[in-house]
């Protein structure tokens, strides 16, 4: 059994054209651990997230997948992964729940789940229905298989999604702002599925903008600031007592909004 950290990125560096997003960060993520990343818009959250999953080239830096190098070939803005196996084996343990769901509209909400595993890693029908329907009880919507995402609220989509991620039985899941697109009311039920996987020890890295679900489920939480990590620690420390001008700034405008 592998004891290396799900997710290790180093030193990474990411920029579009000349504008530098990303300027050396260090991220861990061990195995049953939730990382939660946060700052403003623009400080780099979610860039950090895409390049973690291979959405995005990074241009200088690591990114170790349980103590597994990404192999790159090129340099600069010309770097790209080399192994197009490696990034599959590593994009399917690793599922991404993103802000706006992209379920697909023409598709049940039992299909969405099963797709991925059923097309991408060819398991059987069958047993993919069966763990499917089990993940959407799980996330409370297991009466809902046989509508269209547009028949449900945001929330339950969001939850249709994460059931989706759950379905791939990834190694992490990574969650991508999963709470901006909803209503408050609708909030609460994606924060309560959140806080029972956490609360089973999943490896999650999650960017939010809700500070109470970070300090409710991170084990360790990153402050981004214009693409550098301005202060990290656990949750209690971060917010209760915050060491840099900047974070106290973002904690003080973000309780007031």
């Amino acid at each position: 059994m592998s004891t290396a950290p799900v997710i290790e990125i180093k030193n990474l560096h990411k920029a579009y054209g000349a504008l530098e997003v990303i300027k050396g960060v260090d991220i861990v993520a061990p195995k049953g651990q939730v990382i939660s990343l946060i700052g403003s818009s623009g400080s780099g959250k979610s860039t950090i997230l895409r390049c973690a999953n291979l959405l995005e080239d990074s241009q200088q830096g690591d990114i170790l997948f349980e103590g597994e190098p990404v192999t790159w070939k090129g340099t600069g803005h010309r770097r790209h992964p080399a192994d197009r196996a490696q990034v599959t084996r590593i994009r399917t343990n690793l599922s991404m729940v993103f802000q706006q769901f992209n379920l697909w509209a023409h598709m049940s909400i039992l299909q969405n789940v099963m797709e991925a595993p059923v097309t991408v890693l060819g398991q059987d029908k069958a047993e993919v229905e069966q763990r499917a329907r089990m993940f959407l009880d799980k996330v409370g919507i297991g009466d809902k298989c046989d509508v269209y995402p547009a028949q449900l609220s945001g929330g339950q989509q969001q939850r249709a999604a994460i059931a989706r991620a759950l379905c791939m039985e990834p190694r992490a899941l990574l969650f991508d702002e999963p709470t901006s697109a909803l209503d408050p009311e609708l909030e609460q039920e994606v924060v309560r599925v959140i806080k029972d996987l956490a609360a089973e020890g999943r490896t999650m890295l999650i960017v939010t903008h809700d500070m109470k679900l970070a300090h409710d489920v991170s084990d360790h939480v990153v402050f981004l600031h214009q693409g550098r990590i301005e202060e990290e620690g656990p949750p209690e420390t971060l917010f209760g007592t915050p060491k840099s001008d900047r974070l106290r700034g973002f904690l003080s405008a973000t309780s007031h909004a």
